[in-house]
């Protein structure tokens, strides 16, 4: 499957963003058809350490079950602890041309939010990039300014051959749009980790 079609239903969650057992949350997105999974285990709340490796280790055994590309956010030495199929990174994260010298094999996505962090971006590196805030998110305490699906249409216009996917407050009554400016797909977090029913939040994205 090629990573546009990765991109389409693309969850992203870490033990910080659950009210419940992170690992029956996965499990039921994975049942309802998340075509993509990122391990987001990253700011207050969350897990270090050991304890962050036994529950992405339990989370990946999930993806490999249903075929699903486990991704990692930031966390460059758990990409090979967990046999991950790839890495996320935003702008102030590991620079991508580490990232990818290190990991040549993996998928590797970055973070694009504006012109300006487009122009220092080195996109020959990366297999997709993640574009957002499209709404105004609560999910990361780190977000930026919402940019609009105007964003999506933009790099649309300018890259049309590049795996996009849409994130920030991205949920099942705005999906649509997002996709319809341009994205191959939409990333979520809150809108399946507080969801009361998973399996029909998952189909209508």
């Amino acid at each position: 499957m090629a990573i546009k079609n990765h991109l389409r239903k693309y969850f992203i969650m870490g033990s910080q963003n659950c009210d419940s057992d992170p690992e029956a949350i996965l499990h039921e997105a994975l049942e309802a058809g998340i075509t993509a999974f990122q391990f987001r285990e990253k700011g207050k709340g969350s897990l270090a350490g050991e304890e962050k490796r036994a529950l992405g280790k339990k989370l990946r055994r999930l993806c490999s079950q249903y075929d699903v590309p486990f991704f990692i956010n930031d966390d460059i030495e758990l990409v090979d602890v967990l046999d991950a199929d790839g890495i996320h990174v935003g702008q102030t994260d590991t620079p991508i041309d580490i990232v990818r010298s290190r990991f040549p094999d993996r998928l590797v996505g970055l973070s694009v939010s504006n012109r300006s962090e487009l122009e220092k971006s080195p996109l020959h590196l990366v297999d997709y990039i993640g574009a957002g805030p499209v709404y105004t998110t609560a999910s990361k305490d780190d977000a930026k300014n919402a940019v609009g699906t105007e964003w999506i249409q933009f790099l649309r216009d300018k890259f049309p051959k590049l795996p996009i996917v849409g994130i920030g407050g991205i949920h099942i009554e705005n999906a649509s749009e997002v996709l319809q400016a341009g994205a191959d797909g939409v990333a979520v977090i809150s809108a399946i980790t507080k969801s009361t029913n998973i399996a029909e939040t998952v189909q209508s994205l």
